[in-house]
């Protein structure tokens, strides 16, 4: 497994029944977990004092309780900055687990002595976007949330990398990807964290176990002619590590040789010592 193991200001404090307890930079909430599926004793005060609690609803979604809890945020990893907020369906803006991919091409990015392209789709709150502009790559951000993008551009000057070279676009990625291949552009780092399910701008449809497959073929006809990784992220359980490493040994070797590793990845719980597992991620390198 890999494991985000470098926070500080970001930590989970333990989990019981069906719920984890995380520190926020300075404030504490507890969010329901599908993994987390026994009961242990909750010993720690928090539990009962949270700054804000995610209450899950039997009929489907849920609402937030707030207990002295600022409607915005901020938290740090190493030299980048995020702006946080509680929104629909339990999340914060950020995945915390991310942090091991991020550690991993930034790694990659630092070492290449070269120009590195990198595109990343469902793209999000810009986690990936602000690791690869912070290590020295030309980043291509795409959404098709108009929401998220503005909300990534807002931790890209609050992190001090306004001014770094990227490119912010609302759009559809399969859509983004097919002109992208009609343009001629090509990148040397392809990242993606697609949903389990979503819709485009215009109502395109997106359904990840019909749809993943076919994207990453195409997503290979914009890599470069020395690509330097692709990096894919699934929450979705019939995604495992295995299908991942398949998926990625299929599209991407034949045609530039390299590595593949795939592994879940996790969340250190301070309790107990015990990683909580947060999805997986399939790699590629040279």
């Amino acid at each position: 497994m890999w494991i985000a193991e470098n926070w500080k200001d970001y930590e989970v404090l333990d989990t019981s029944s069906g719920e984890k307890l995380e520190r926020w930079g300075d404030y504490f909430l507890v969010r329901p977990d599908p993994q987390v599926i026994w009961n242990t004793k909750k010993q720690n005060k928090k539990w009962h004092r949270p700054n804000g609690h995610y209450h899950r609803s039997n009929k489907g979604g849920g609402q937030w309780e707030f207990f002295d809890l600022p409607e915005q945020w901020t938290i740090n990893y190493k030299n980048l900055t995020f702006n946080l907020k509680p929104f629909s369906f339990k999340h914060t803006g950020l995945f915390p687990e991310q942090a091991t991919n991020w550690d991993w091409f930034s790694d990659k990015i630092r070492k290449a002595n070269r120009p590195i392209k990198v595109l990343n789709l469902f793209a999000y709150t810009g986690g990936a976007t602000l690791a690869a502009l912070e290590a020295g790559a030309h980043v291509t951000h795409v959404d098709a949330s108009k929401g998220m993008v503005a909300w990534a551009k807002e931790n890209a000057a609050s992190s001090g990398l306004a001014d770094r070279p990227v490119r912010w676009l609302v759009d559809d990625c399969v859509k983004f990807v097919e002109r992208e291949i009609r343009r001629g552009n090509h990148y040397d780092g392809i990242i993606m964290d697609p949903p389990s399910y979503g819709r485009g701008p215009k109502g395109e449809t997106w359904k990840i176990e019909e749809s993943i497959f076919p994207f990453v073929e195409l997503c290979t006809k914009i890599l470069s002619d020395n690509p330097l990784f692709f990096l894919i992220n699934s929450y979705t359980t019939g995604l495992q590590p295995a299908v991942l490493n398949y998926m990625i040994n299929t599209a991407i070797v034949p045609k530039f040789g390299g590595k593949v590793e795939a592994e879940e990845i996790g969340l250190p719980v301070s309790s107990n010592g015990l990683v909580l597992p947060c999805g997986a991620s399939g790699r590629w390198s040279k």
